[in-house]
């Protein structure tokens, strides 16, 4: 199954600004903002409908337990049940420029509740000031819990500041919220693999429909987006025809959302 899930809708009451939403529908900020481009994050009115992005694309190079897609700021956990492939995803907030999140495969390696947090010498360099330890507890910039991964100093955590997740602002690390950490935790003991992609386009089929989900490429790896979908087409077993037009729009729009680009 290259699709999962099913996007919602929703109607915007006074007051409300998209990073609320975000947080309340757990979703991540920048998910949310690019699914909806033409929505005032701060001031949308009242009665605004919007998309609230829960479909999307498995990455192609997605494996059993963890693997994580910088481009779109989520993480997945898949494992099997009863003879079936089951899914998991949350969004996640990584590595702000200058502290970029390695990718590469790692295990988790640390498994550690209610964690205090020391600052390294990387942050006391760069950041004058800043606490050198901070106990466990609601000040944590941990959260609750931590996966730490086989390469030291990186880790999957809570966070005290929840709207920083779905956001370029770590110094590297990932965060998750904290319902979404906490239902993580258990599920990923030591020596559970992590896989840390960069990957902005992603196609797929599904029910004999190809789709393409085309995330903002940050880090501008892709010169030819055309040609990086056809590249994952010409993996698939899909003998039909694709709408150019569609996918064209798809690439424009940069939605971060699966639209259908099979030719009827």
């Amino acid at each position: 199954m290259a699709l999962v899930g099913k996007h919602r809708n929703y109607l915007l009451g006074p007051d409300e600004t998209l990073i609320e939403l975000a947080r309340r529908s757990g979703i991540g900020y920048l998910a949310l903002l690019n699914a909806n481009p033409n929505v005032d994050p701060w001031l949308p009115p009242a009665g605004t409908r919007v998309l609230l992005p829960y479909a999307f694309l498995l990455p192609q190079s997605v494996q059993k337990g963890i693997t994580v897609n910088l481009a779109e700021l989520r993480l997945y956990y898949l494992w099997e049940e009863g003879g079936q492939e089951r899914i998991r995803a949350y969004p996640v907030g990584i590595g702000s420029e200058g502290w970029d999140t390695p990718e590469g495969d790692f295990t988790i390696a640390q498994h550690i509740e209610n964690p205090s947090w020391t600052a390294p010498s990387t942050i006391l360099a760069a950041e004058p000031g800043t606490a050198t330890s901070i106990p466990a507890g609601p000040d944590n910039p941990l959260g609750e819990y931590w996966l730490g991964l086989s390469t030291p100093g990186y880790g999957i955590h809570g966070t005290n500041k929840p709207f920083g997740v779905g956001r370029r602002v770590s110094h590297g690390c990932l965060r998750l919220y904290p319902e979404d950490i906490r239902d993580l935790f258990p599920r990923a003991p030591k020596g559970t693999p992590v896989r840390i992609i960069y990957q902005p386009i992603k196609v797929g089929l599904q029910n004999g429909q190809l789709f393409a989900e085309i995330h903002p490429d940050q880090q501008q790896r892709i010169s030819d987006p055309v040609a990086e979908v056809l590249r994952q087409v010409a993996t698939l077993p899909w003998q039909g025809k694709i709408d150019m037009q569609a996918l064209s729009k798809a690439i424009a729009d940069r939605r971060g959302v699966p639209v259908a680009i099979s030719q009827n």
